[in-house]
């Protein structure tokens, strides 16, 4: 990995090792030439004991003196040799640092009008180019982006998957800002796919996840091993990030985050079923409940009176109780929401058509209304497949596809809202007396599982068991299945629907596998799926098989 500090200064450090190092050589090649001169000395001494003494002694000491010089001689070809050497290598390094040096270089000249972020923690990227637009993205220390044109005080900019503006009052630009960029160039980690997890540890266990990596995002190296690579935020699988020399870019503001920032002063329910939303803040018992906030649900809190909320939630305005053991607010509402959003298509046309497989070739099999939230079971290009409904005979789910080509259908995560509803009142008339009594007995278990061939409704039930059960109260039997509940009472259009009747929806094949029944005010009461429960819907959510009346 390559280091983390200027490589002038790398340079520099090699240059005062390579001065070192020439002292060195310098000094030994004056101990050499002393060498040498003690040498000529031993020869002269030599050859005046040979005027004077005998062979023998003579031959010693020029024995003497041959053994010094060679032992000179190897002692000056290893220490050439070992200079070489190192000269070879320190040769090699200032050429690794200058091509290090130039691949840095090039990072930075591949920004055309470079701005690089100084703020300390983050600065927020906007999508208009004012202190009140909505934030988008953000940049933290250090990042770069390229700069597009300026309004005002406020630069446009493009930076890692991020189009907006940012405060110009905290970026550098210029030649100023291509030097300080220079520092920056770091080995990262970048993410080449749409959504990965972030490890604690670098093995695959389903409980070591610790964060949520997105498309483009980039993360400073600070090892690899074995499939994985370690980055400052934890460890990535290596199959989804290119590693390379790179600067840090904008992130996306985080997807979730997103959703809870769409409300200023969020409110979170904290029920197990649904919270009442009433039109004056007093409890006048079912007289002014105008809608219903589901467990989990947001809105917003517009303003506080006397134990009461008065909040927007989707379509309605009204209040809801203050009381904390039924609302949360401040931080415990943020902690909540993050635990709750979740990834929604929210159509935005009248009716859209859901096919069988994601192509325009597969059979439609229903279609969908814009007043409902879909859960979104995988996003695919062009294409979404939706969570509709859990069947009641073991079938198996259809799947279900909706396009996105159109941008006919927004995926973002979502928080659950309010759901418009009051409650039928026991009217003089015995017959309707009786139908508005099923109903209310029915949206009590609101909230309650789902549970594939139940029949429980606080433990658990399908939609035919749901039906069934709740139907038993009031004196009446249903067969098992919805197949086969079908068949009793009279068909109805529905213009004739009252509450109590039953809506009966098909699979992409044709055959009824789901019930629900009608509320009134265009809604119905089922059991869902094992991620919703028994929850409240508009009453074609999606495109019904079938009406029946069985009451009457």
């Amino acid at each position: 990995m390559f280091e983390k500090e200027d490589y002038t200064k790398i340079l520099d450090r090699a240059r005062r090792k390579r001065n070192n190092r020439d002292y060195l050589r310098y000094l030994i090649m004056a101990l050499a030439a002393a060498a040498v001169v003690a040498v000529v000395i031993l020869i002269v001494v030599a050859v005046k004991r040979g005027l004077s003494g005998g062979d023998k002694e003579n031959r010693e000491v020029m024995q003497s003196v041959e053994e010094s010089v060679s032992g000179q001689d190897v002692s000056l070809d290893a220490e050439a040799s070992s200079l070489a050497e190192e000269q070879q290598r320190e040769q090699e390094e200032q050429e690794r640092l200058a091509r290090e040096a130039a691949e840095r270089q090039a990072v930075v000249d591949s920004y055309g009008d470079l701005g690089i972020v100084q703020v300390s923690g983050y600065l927020n990227v906007r999508k208009t180019p004012d202190g009140a637009g909505d934030i988008i993205g953000k940049m933290q220390e250090n990042s770069v982006c390229q700069i597009l044109g300026q309004e005002g005080d406020w630069y446009q900019i493009h930076s890692g998957p991020v189009d907006g503006y940012i405060a110009g009052q905290y970026v550098l630009t210029g030649e100023e800002a291509r030097a300080a960029a220079l520092e920056q160039v770091k080995l990262r980690a970048v993410i080449t796919a749409d959504n990965v997890n972030i490890r604690q540890t670098p093995e695959l266990a389903g409980d070591n996840v610790v964060a949520q990596a997105l498309l483009d995002e980039r993360y400073e190296v600070v090892g690899q091993e074995d499939g994985w690579v370690q980055t400052s935020a934890g460890y990535i699988s290596a199959d989804y990030v290119e590693v390379k020399l790179a600067l840090n870019e904008a992130r996306k503001m985080d997807l979730k985050a997103m959703a809870i920032n769409q409300y200023r002063n969020l409110l979170i329910s904290k029920v197990s079923s649904y919270l009442n939303i009433r039109s004056t803040p007093k409890d006048e018992g079912n007289s002014n409940i105008i809608g219903k906030l589901p467990g989990k649900a947001a809105g917003e809190i517009l303003e506080t009176e006397d134990g009461w909320y008065k909040i927007r939630s989707g379509n309605i305005t009204g209040y809801v109780s203050a009381d904390s053991q039924y609302t949360a607010t401040g931080q415990e509402a943020i902690d909540l929401a993050m635990g709750s959003a979740s990834l929604m298509a929210i159509v935005n046309t009248d009716r859209l058509n859901v096919r069988t497989s994601p192509s325009t070739d597969a059979s439609i099999w229903t279609q969908i209304s814009k007043e409902e939230r879909y859960s979104v079971v995988q996003q695919l290009d062009g294409w979404v497949q939706i969570e509709l409904d859990g069947g009641d005979e073991d079938e198996g789910n259809d799947s279900a596809y909706i396009s996105t080509r159109d941008n006919n259908v927004e995926v973002r995560y979502a928080l659950t809202e309010a759901i418009k509803f009051s409650p039928l009142e026991e009217l003089a008339n015995q017959q309707a007396s009786r139908r508005n009594q099923i109903v209310n007995f029915a949206i009590k278990y609101v909230g309650n599982p789902y549970v594939w061939g139940g029949t429980s409704l606080t433990r658990g039930a399908d939609c035919s068991g749901f039906v069934q059960s709740v139907m038993k109260n009031f004196g009446i039997t249903l067969p098992r299945t919805s197949r086969e509940q079908a068949k009793v009472g009279r068909s109805i259009k529905s213009s004739e629907m009252r509450p109590g009747d039953l809506i009966f929806y098909a699979n992409s094949s044709g055959t009824i596998n789901h019930v629900a029944m009608y509320i009134g005010n265009g809604q119905i009461v089922h059991a869902a799926s094992s991620r919703s429960g028994i929850k409240i819907s508009t009453w074609n959510y999606r495109s019904p098989k079938t009406i029946r009346s069985v009451i009457d």
